[in-house]
């Protein structure tokens, strides 16, 4: 049976600007054994072409087909639901390139969605026309909702913080594409052609990558390089099928148990 990976980035393969010591050889093992893989993603704010070209700065050469963005699949789900709707945006280049290339129309006024991603380039007031919009009937879609890292100086609110602030204005919860719903993991897997007994996935996250593999019945790795820590593992009701330090840490070809169906 062919095995693939969905691979997490922020944690798994880089810290902001640093890459993750290995990660590179890593991905190049990957590549040299024709092993299906993609970076999936919860940020929708670039473009595959920017990850593409963000992961060559770090010594990562990968192609687009290689990365799956939450703004993917936000395009992808809109545009199954109402092919050729409207939409509102709040969000960056990333999020309007995907729903511009899945036919999504993007409107200033009595739009069929408003749509909420990542971005620093909103203002209060284009929040304050989205509430309206919710209210009056506007479908509410958020492309995630990762939280703010808490630091501070960070120069960005962060989509679960703006996410909260229309929830509360309007009394109309969001509709979350991102990891770890089903929506975006189950069209990563197929956008390189897995099944699910074909796919693990690795992580640094345990609310996000490991919770929606288990819940789509991937196998789950989780790495201790980004925001989950092994003390706090015992807390939660699931747990991954291997945990480890890094993907330095991971031996190709890989482990015994991923070729089980």
């Amino acid at each position: 049976m062919a095995q693939g990976l969905l691979i997490d980035m922020d944690g798994v393969i880089y810290g902001g600007d640093t890459l993750i010591p290995g990660a590179d050889k890593f991905i190049a093992k990957l590549l040299e054994q024709n092993i299906p893989f993609s970076f999936m993603t919860n940020n929708s704010q670039r473009t595959r072409l920017e990850v593409v070209r963000k992961l060559k700065k770090l010594g990562i050469i990968v192609t687009e087909k290689h990365v799956y963005t939450s703004a993917m699949a936000t395009g992808k789900f809109l545009a199954g639901q109402i092919p050729g709707g409207t939409a509102y945006v709040l969000g960056d280049g990333g999020l309007l390139t995907s729903l511009h290339e899945n036919g999504i129309i993007m409107v200033e006024t009595e739009p069929d969605f408003v749509v909420l991603g990542e971005g620093r380039n909103f203002t209060l007031e284009m929040v304050n026309r989205a509430v309206d919009m919710v209210l009056a009937g506007a479908k509410f879609i958020t492309t995630n909702r990762d939280p703010s890292p808490k630091k501070m100086g960070w120069s960005n609110l962060g989509i679960a913080a703006t996410t909260a602030m229309i929830e509360e204005a309007t009394g109309i919860k969001a509709f979350v594409v991102g990891k770890p719903s089903p929506v975006m993991m189950r069209a990563a897997r197929k956008s390189i052609g897995l099944e699910t007994a074909e796919t693990t996935i690795i992580g640094d996250t345990m609310d996000t990558d490991i919770q929606g593999g288990v819940q789509m019945g991937y196998k789950t790795i989780l790495v201790l390089s980004g925001v989950s820590k092994k003390e706090e593992l015992s807390t939660y009701a699931f747990k991954p099928d291997l945990v480890i330090n890094s993907v330095a840490d991971l031996e190709l070809p890989l482990p015994w148990w991923l070729d089980q169906a």
